[in-house]
C-alpha cells in the first residue's frame, strides 16, 4: 500500500498517519522527519539541505525531492509507506510518479484526503497554540496557511481524482471514528 496523506494543517493527518503505520506496519514518511535524518546521518543531501538551512534559507525543492528519494530506497519502504507533506502540488506529484517507476515501485495507491472545514482548523489550532504555546498559531497565520493549502491543494485533489485514487473522508469526530473511516475506504 502506497498512500499519500492530504488535509489542512491541522486536520489530524499526523495522528492518523500513526494509527496507519500501527495497522499496516509501513513506515510513515514526513518530509519534515526526512530532512532531519538525512542532516543528522550527514548523508550529501543531508549536508546540502543543512548549508541551506544554516543560512536560514528555504530547503530547495530539488534537494527535498532527493532526500525523499533516498528515503523510498530503504528497505522499511520497499513494502509499502504512507506520505505526509509530500507531494504538495501536482508538479511533486508528477515527479513522484516519475520516481517510483524509476525505482520500479509500483505508484501511489490511494490520496486519502482527510476533510476539515476552514472554521474547524482554526478552532483546532487556535486551541493547540493554547496548550503548546506555539506563537506560529495565531488566527491570523493560521488562515494564511489554510489560503495556501488550499490553493496548491484544490489541484492536487483533480491529480489524483483523475487517477481514481482519491477517497475524501470527514475528518471530524473522535480519532477511532476518523481512522475507521479511513481504514473503510482502504479495504481494511
Amino acid at each position: 500500500m502506497r498512500i499519500v496523506l492530504l488535509g489542512a494543517p491541522g486536520s489530524g493527518k499526523g495522528t492518523q498517519g500513526e494509527k496507519l503505520v500501527a495497522r499496516y506496519g509501513i513506515p510513515k514518511i514526513s518530509t519534515g522527519d526526512a530532512l532531519r535524518a538525512a542532516v543528522a546521518a550527514g548523508t550529501t543531501l543531508g549536508k546540502q539541505a543543512k548549508a541551506a538551512m544554516d543560512a536560514g534559507q528555504l530547503v530547495d525543492n530539488s534537494i527535498v525531492i532527493g532526500i525523499v528519494e533516498e528515503r523510498l530506497q530503504q528497505a522499511d519502504a520497499l513494502k509499502g509507506f504512507i506520505l505526509d507533506g509530500f507531494p504538495r502540488n501536482t508538479a511533486q506529484a508528477e515527479v513522484l510518479d516519475g520516481m517510483l517507476a524509476k525505482l520500479g515501485q509500483p505508484g501511489i495507491s490511494h490520496a486519502v484526503h482527510l476533510h476539515v472545514t476552514d472554521e474547524e482548523i482554526v478552532r483546532r489550532l487556535l486551541e493547540r497554540a493554547k496548550i503548546e504555546g506555539r506563537a506560529d498559531d495565531r488566527e491570523d497565520v493560521i488562515r494564511k496557511r489554510i489560503e495556501v493549502y488550499n490553493a496548491e491543494t484544490s489541484p492536487l485533489l483533480a491529480y489524483y481524482r483523475a487517477q481514481n485514487k482519491v477517497q475524501t473522508v470527514e475528518g471530524v469526530g473522535s480519532m477511532d471514528t476518523i481512522f475507521e473511516r479511513i481504514i473503510g475506504v482502504l479495504g481494511g
